[in-house]
């Protein structure tokens, strides 16, 4: 999962310390978290990550030092059922079931962690079962099956001012974003700071960046020259999100161009044109949250 990131570098950081990882293995209802979620405890105190946006935290950094301490694995239950629910539980209405084991040998094996990183920094998921019984995970074990899927990437075609907010948001959703454009006036650190900036032509910029199934690609430049380029490069992949921005009858005329540059039928109807969800969007800002929300979309129903 992606907001799982912190608890892996976490990880890294603490590497060789004794440490506990939660984990929600079962939601039901209105639940904070969703399956997956983990909270990484360092022996210290210090934790990182989440499993319910704080409402059972302090339970569960307690059943955590006491796993630390030589206690074992353990499934907890939080709910509303009971009258204690306001003090460890869930006011929000659902429920949730959280383990708790040690991150050692006989429960999450430290190197599960380095396991999980080298996948994801090669584009492809990773899958750790679990048994709930015992604690015990393992690469392809049975039981609770926690999927990780390599981090989300998107990449934006066309330096302007759409793709300024759509940046903003992007790292907001803790998205990894380049902009791409080869012309320099427009791809400058003071218009999009704290994003990778690429001024390669948009077609070697996105065969060589790989776009796989976690990875949007967004053109905006309003230049055939350039989003095309970009469009043909980017349908060569299995990108997970293809938008371009334009109005229906200008989307209609890049079908043509990008059909009769040898694109096929099934691959143009990858392309999301316009770009976005239809929310009735007026200016740069809320046409990036359009696009923003559809890619979101598009990325939760692929997973």
């Amino acid at each position: 999962m992606a907001d799982n990131d912190s608890v892996l570098a976490a990880a890294e950081a603490w590497r060789g310390a004794r440490m506990a990882l939660a984990t929600v293995v079962t939601t039901w209802g209105s639940a904070p978290r969703p399956r997956g979620s983990h909270l990484l405890v360092h022996a210290d105190g210090r934790f990182e990550g989440s499993v319910s946006g704080g409402c059972v935290e302090t339970d569960i950094l307690q059943t955590a030092a006491e796993v630390i301490a030589g206690a074992p694995a353990v499934v907890k239950d939080y709910g509303v059922a009971d009258a204690a629910a306001w003090e460890v539980g869930l006011p929000c209405g659902g429920q949730i079931a959280v383990l708790v084991q040690p991150v050692a040998p006989h429960g999450f094996p430290p190197e599960l962690f380095d396991a999980i990183r080298a996948a994801r920094g090669e584009g492809r998921p990773i899958e750790v079962g679990t048994d709930l019984a015992t604690g015990q995970s393992a690469i392809g074990g049975a039981g609770f099956v926690n999927r990780y899927d390599p981090p989300r990437r998107l990449l934006i075609v066309g330096a302007v001012q759409i793709a300024q907010a759509l940046a903003g948001l992007a790292r907001e959703l803790g998205i990894a974003t380049t902009v791409i454009d080869p012309r320099g006036r427009f791809l400058t650190e003071e218009r999009f700071p704290g994003v990778t900036l690429d001024d390669r032509w948009p077609d070697e910029a996105v065969t060589a960046l790989k776009p796989d199934p976690a990875t949007a690609v967004v053109t905006l430049s309003h230049d055939p020259k350039i989003d095309d380029a970009a469009l043909i490069a980017t349908l060569a992949h299995p990108t997970g999100y293809v938008a371009a921005l334009g109005s229906r009858r200008s989307h209609a005329a890049r079908l043509e161009r990008l059909g009769a540059a040898g694109v096929s039928a099934q691959d143009l109807a990858r392309i999301e044109g316009p770009a976005g969800l239809s929310i009735g969007a007026i200016g740069p800002s809320e046409i990036a949250l359009s696009i923003a929300a559809a890619m979101v979309k598009t990325f939760h129903a692929h997973t």
